[in-house]
């Protein structure tokens, strides 16, 4: 079994995002025990990659998102398993923008169940609004975070969670 990393190009400083590289990671895991196999795949939700085919995930390269996906490359290797991390540039301006629309949709998605829960609540009134209100900035940072491709509706969302803040404010005063 082999049990080392592969970088492509050399550890240099790279610009914020580089338009039309990516970062790649190339991994296996053995099915048992799984419990590795389910921390991976939970981390790579997290990050919100895009998934090429089984074992191969994509991010848009800049220096977090490939600092990332070499972190988890060893958690790969820590596992057991075999884990490559790749830079590459898709083969066609078609592929690249099926790849950006891919993660732009599954975070537009996300931030209209924000959007929907955040006026639900300012609509209900309830004393756990508050609570919802801590949660769901918390749930916007993160997937800001994951936001590579901003949709229309992250700044939805953001009114959403601020008109909720301003019907709380309104009714403790």
């Amino acid at each position: 079994m082999l049990t080392f990393v592969t970088v492509v190009t050399p550890l240099v400083m790279l610009p914020a995002v580089d338009q039309g590289l990516w970062v790649l990671l190339a991994y296996r895991l053995p099915r048992e025990p799984s419990a590795p196999r389910l921390a991976v795949w939970r981390k790579l939700k997290r990050l919100g990659v895009a998934q090429l085919v089984d074992g191969l995930v994509a991010l848009p390269l800049d220096s977090r998102t490939r600092e990332q996906l070499e972190w988890l490359a060893d958690d790969v290797l820590e596992a057991g398993g075999e884990s490559w991390v790749w830079i590459a540039r898709p083969g066609t301006a078609a592929q690249e923008r099926a790849l950006a629309a891919g993660l732009q949709t599954a975070v537009a998605e996300q931030y209209r169940a924000v959007s929907a829960e955040a006026r639900a609540a300012a609509a209900d009134g309830s004393p756990a609004s508050r609570r919802t209100l801590a949660r769901l900035r918390r749930q916007l940072e993160r997937i800001r975070r994951r936001d590579h491709f901003p949709p229309f509706e992250r700044e939805e969302a953001q009114r959403a969670v601020e008109a909720l803040t301003a019907a709380l404010e309104q009714r403790a005063a």
